[in-house]
């Protein structure tokens, strides 16, 4: 079938800023291996990296064999998408526009989509880190992809959707790629249990704080793309999601690094670099339908909860190794529910009631329960995911694994920074010696 039939119902600018919008939201993917693989231990850099970008190819393909129907596929009462809709693309490039991005080709909205779908499960890598099997971790993206990302997005995103036909609003992914993933990392640290270090208390110093800074700059400028992207158009809420994605941000790191020196600590690169984090959340659900004013409540509010969330999950047993649930998770759920607080149909004419800060307690009310379903869903999952990949194969590395490192023993690969000195000389430090020789 030709490519495109009748090209001239589509708007070229359109086209244009959701071609870089979709570009912009896979940079996010390699600045999420830089995040993470920083603030690991030196010995787990490239396999926790590894771990995060290996889904650009894994999701990719995923998404045109049988993702995108299932996501975006004919509805099944609301629940999923027909898996045999869009099955290995069929029909995509010829096919009608989507109701909700009429002026750009069925496939860009496709590709959009699928950044989305390859980020999410890259996210959970940093609740498991430093214990988990590389082969075991990939079953964990296919079956996380197809039971758990493909269904929340229909329910979400699909107009025939049972979240969408509630009236639960998601902007740019708040449910369905943040809280998701943070309750699948949830689920992954439990099962997985905790690494040796975190059980004798070791405090295991980030490998690179600037590969961490590196990772945070790319995920805030991707961010761009994924939340004014989200518009599906080049028009003024692609404007404003902007703006306020940048505001919450910008007002995440600075709340994050002001409250722990009320708490007595040093402003720290980490913890700026985590807020900002953070913020990007926090913003996504609620950056088309939230002004500016709010958004910088909005990402002040979450830092703060989520340090705290982080705090006492430090005083726990549970191992999650990059404090995915406190920042993603919690960190969703604050934005999730402050977006049927403050969401207005000033910002967004599409909005048919404003929300519980204009007196419609009703939209609030749909955000708790649509957070509820995705949380319990999500939770439940993927922790019989994690379970039943240990079952198959193990999800853990041996002992011996674990303490020489996942790099080598994963992949066979080290990662020795330049600077790396001992005695001044550039020499290896014992236990990289001891890497190198096993």
């Amino acid at each position: 079938m030709p490519t495109f039939a009748d090209a001239g119902k589509y708007n070229v600018a359109d086209i244009a800023w959701i071609l870089v919008a979709t570009s912009l939201v896979f940079l996010m993917t390699p600045g999420l291996s830089f995040f993470y693989g920083g603030m690991v231990n030196r010995k787990n850099v490239i396999s926790t990296m590894m771990q995060s970008f290996i889904a650009t190819g894994l999701i990719s393909v995923i998404w045109v064999v049988v993702g995108f129907s299932l996501a975006f596929g004919t509805s099944q009462n609301g629940l999923i998408g027909d898996p045999t809709t869009f099955f290995f693309f069929k029909g995509v490039a010829s096919g009608e526009p989507w109701s909700l991005g009429a002026t750009i080709p069925l496939l860009l909205f496709a590709l959009f989509q699928l950044k989305f779908a390859v980020i999410t499960p890259a996210l959970v890598v940093g609740a498991v880190a430093e214990r988990i099997r590389f082969t075991s971790y990939v079953l964990f993206m296919v079956l996380f992809s197809l039971l758990v990302y493909a269904p929340i997005a229909h329910w979400t995103w699909h107009p025939e959707g049972i979240l969408f036909k509630l009236g639960v609003l998601d902007f740019a992914g708040g449910t369905v790629v943040h809280i998701s993933a943070g309750c699948a990392a949830l689920a992954g640290a439990l099962v997985l249990k905790r690494r040796k270090a975190h059980i004798a208390k070791q405090e295991l110093q980030p490998a690179n704080i600037p590969f961490v800074l590196i990772g945070t700059g790319l995920l805030w400028f991707g961010w761009f793309g994924f939340n004014a992207g989200s518009s599906l158009g080049a028009n003024a809420l692609a404007v404003t999601a902007f703006a306020a994605t940048n505001t919450a941000t910008a007002a995440a790191g600075l709340s994050w690094i002001f409250f722990d020196v009320i708490r007595g600590r040093k402003p720290s690169v980490l913890g700026f670099c985590i807020g900002a984090v953070v913020g990007l959340v926090a913003i996504t659900p609620a950056a088309g339908y939230v002004g500016v004013p709010q958004s910088l409540f909005i990402g002040f509010v979450a830092a703060i909860i989520s340090n705290i969330v982080v705090h006492y999950k430090n005083k726990s047993s549970i191992d999650d190794t990059l404090d995915v649930f406190p920042c993603h998770g919690v960190g969703g759920m604050t934005g999730m529910l402050l977006t049927g607080v403050f969401a207005s149909a000033a910002v967004n004419p599409a909005l048919t009631e404003s929300g519980w800060a204009y007196g419609n307690f009703n939209l609030f009310k749909n955000q708790v329960l649509g957070l509820l379903l995705v949380v319990s869903y999500s939770f439940i999952v993927s922790w019989a995911i994690f379970k039943l990949i240990n079952f198959i194969h193990p999800l853990r590395v041996t002992e011996q694994e674990e303490e020489l490192g996942l790099d080598v023993t994963q992949h066979n690969e080290t990662y020795h920074p330049t600077n790396l000195s001992v005695n001044g000389h550039g020499a290896l430090a014992d236990e990289e010696v001891g890497v190198q020789q096993s």
